[in-house]
Order: C-alpha cells, then structure tokens, then sequence
C-alpha cells in the first residue's frame, strides 16, 4: 500500500467509517485524490466542468448561487463529513456548475472521480444512503434559504445567519465584516450595519469593529 493510500485510509476511518462498508472504502482509496485548499479560494466556480466531487474531511465550504445582475446569496454551508450532492446530480448528468463553492475555513478533502460514482450507486448501498440523505439536507437547506427571503424579517435572516456561523466555527465570537455579511445575505452594508446595530441594542449580539459576539441563538 502506498503512502497515498495509507492517508486516505486513515482520514476515511475518521470521518466515513461509520457511514461506508469496508469495500466502499477500499475503493475511495483505489481512486480519491487528497487534497488541502485554503480558505478564500474556490472549490468550484459557476459553469465550471465537474469531474470530482468532493468529501470533506475538514473545514467549511460556503455554497453559492449567483443571479444573471451578478448579485450573489448563500445557499449553504458544506462541513466535515458532507459532499455537495448538487454536484453530484450534476456530473451524473454531465451538465457544467450552477453554482459557486468558496472554502471559508481551510479544508481538507477527498476528491472522487464523476466516472466512478455512478456505478458506485448500484453496487454500494452505504453509497447509496449517503447521496440520498445529502440531496434531502442540502434541499431542506435551500428551502430555508428561500424561507429566509421569503417570510423573515432582515433582523431574523442576520441572526440566523450568525447562529449558523457560531455552530460551524463552534465559538459565539465571530470575526467577521459587515461587507462579508452583506454579500452573503444578498444586501448593502449600510443595511447590515443598521440591523446589527438593532441586534446589538436589543440585546442580541455584542458588536464591535469586525468582531461580533452572539449572546441569543435564533431556533
């Protein structure tokens, strides 16, 4: 076994060794290429080829759509243990990205080729398990996404968002800009600065420059 496989062996017993049968395994290390990617770069780019999907081993992932304007929202995030199964139909259909994946926290992941997956469906029932329950969380996410837009007042969208980022880097201070808020939410900056001022007096954040402590968690 090379030292190649040995890593990859070694990071799937971590994260996967509950989630696949022993021979799935031994085939991700056959084919899986591990891989570090810092954060601020892209994962995948909208209109991209697709011929890897990844398993993330560590660090989180901001999954965005993009509108013809140009302006951009936050759909997701991909964390330890996920994939983006998005991706996945897409490359089962051969069809380029439709949307962008930025790492924010440095991660680590395995990538898996597009032409191995597919047949991987029939004869890996853990496989098969894993991609169903991926597609379910990652359409239940984007339903309150839409949700979010649809029904929520900005003040509950922006304490949402902030619970989100407090269970993924699992610390309730963040450091964070206005700006970086503002993109992600699909607003300005002097919207956001106005409403984190309104968390910030109604006792539902602590706020300084750059820096933004939750003291109450939206459900």
């Amino acid at each position: 076994m090379t030292n190649q496989e040995l890593v990859l062996r070694e990071k799937l017993a971590v994260c996967y060794s509950d989630i696949f049968e022993e021979k799935l395994i031994d085939e991700i290390v056959k084919v899986g290429r591990y891989d570090k990617i810092k954060s601020g770069e892209l994962l995948i780019d909208i209109g991209s080829e697709l011929t890897h999907i990844p398993l993330i081993l560590d660090g989180v992932v901001k999954i965005i759509r993009k509108e013809k304007e140009g302006e951009e929202i936050l759909l997701y995030f991909l964390e330890r243990g996920d994939t983006c199964a998005i991706s996945f139909v897409n490359c089962i259909n051969k069809k380029k990205s439709i949307f962008k994946g930025v790492v924010q926290n440095d991660i680590e992941a395995i990538f898996i080729p597009v032409e191995n997956i597919d047949s991987w469906l029939a004869n890996f029932k853990s496989w098969r398990h894993f991609i169903i329950d991926s597609y379910h969380f990652r359409l239940i996410e984007m339903v309150e996404s839409i949700d979010c837009l649809a029904f929520m007042q900005m003040s509950e969208r922006l304490l949402k968002y902030l619970t989100d980022k407090v269970k993924i880097n699992n610390d309730v201070d963040l450091e964070i800009t206005h700006q970086e808020i503002a993109q992600d939410l699909n607003s300005s900056r002097v919207v956001i600065t106005r409403v984190i001022k309104q968390l910030h007096d109604e006792g539902k954040i602590f706020s300084t420059r750059n820096k933004i402590k939750v003291l109450e968690f939206h459900e």
